[in-house]
């Protein structure tokens, strides 16, 4: 399968939120990784079929999916990042009933919630109330509710949001997991969430598609742009003005300081292996002096 989105735009008035993107996706994990107001939401709902673009198109192995209609949302597994549900629903009560509105068959709905909430890990609370879930189980349900429909393409807007760091780690193997033979796009705002299982990364400011490529790829992108130095305490603070700092180790006789920089800072400064939160700072950071 192939989605393919060409000189794709979004406005809203005078404000654009998604600016001329073209990228070709298939099979795997993409992470679209940006900010708050970077235009990933936007560019989700276009690709959910909620919003029609400006400009530009979306295709699905060559056909416009707006066209499609049916036959490309029956493709299709959306989790947006305030999915509703009924709280007085049971977790099988609800997945039955999003099975129903998706026009799946009864009976092969019971035999697919059955097997989705195995999967999800949430049999020992198939019965209980939406409303008393924990944040990880409901983001969890709205997950098995997208796959109900076993979708090609799965969709997922901001998935981790909330949640507790045992419960990013146990999303992010799941989602790795159901990527097999399918497209798993999937926006964040937090870099661990796509740093291990993301076969493509795309890096999204001001409705722009600023860096894309493997892990190593936009890794790579910063080599030479990351130094390490140590420097006097009481000069410290001058420098982080002056220079992207993404960290900053404070020791007896010194601090040890993390520098972005295109041009070496210092005399005494070692240039060292680029990480993604290096890359993230780089584009998404404040500017020198902020």
């Amino acid at each position: 399968m192939e989605l393919k989105i060409t000189n794709l735009t979004k406005q809203f008035g005078d404000f654009t939120a998604v600016n001329n993107i073209s990228i070709t996706m298939t099979s795997g994990v993409y992470g679209l990784l940006g900010v708050n107001g970077a235009g990933k939401t936007t560019l989700m709902r276009m690709l959910s079929t909620l919003l029609q673009p400006t400009n530009g198109k979306i295709t699905c192995d060559g056909q416009d999916i707006f066209k499609m209609e049916g036959r490309y949302r029956q493709l299709l597994g959306y989790l947006p990042q305030d999915f509703g549900f009924y709280p007085e629903f049971t977790v099988e009560d609800y997945l039955l009933y999003i099975a129903t509105i998706k026009g799946i068959r009864p009976i092969v709905a019971k035999q697919r919630v059955k097997e989705l909430i195995k999967k999800v890990d949430l049999v020992k609370v198939a019965n209980k109330k939406m409303k008393k879930l924990s944040g990880g189980m409901k983001r969890r349900a709205g997950i098995a509710q997208a796959m109900l429909n076993d979708p090609k393409v799965l969709i997922l807007d901001e998935p981790t949001a909330g949640l507790d760091p045992n419960e990013r780690i146990r999303f992010r193997n799941l989602i790795s997991e159901l990527s097999e033979d399918r497209l798993v796009l999937l926006s964040t705002h937090i870099v661990s969430d796509i740093e291990y299982i993301a076969n493509e990364i795309w890096m999204m400011k001001d409705g722009e598609i600023l860096q894309k490529g493997t892990l190593n790829q936009v890794i790579n992108s910063m080599n030479k742009k990351v130094w390490s130095c140590f420097v006097e305490h009481s000069t410290a603070s001058e420098i982080m003005k002056k220079y992207k700092v993404s960290n900053m180790k404070s020791e007896p006789n010194g601090v040890e300081l993390r520098i972005i920089s295109s041009n070496m800072p210092f005399e005494n400064a070692v240039s060292v292996e680029p990480t993604l939160e290096d890359v993230f700072l780089h584009y998404f950071g404040e500017k020198e002096g902020e």
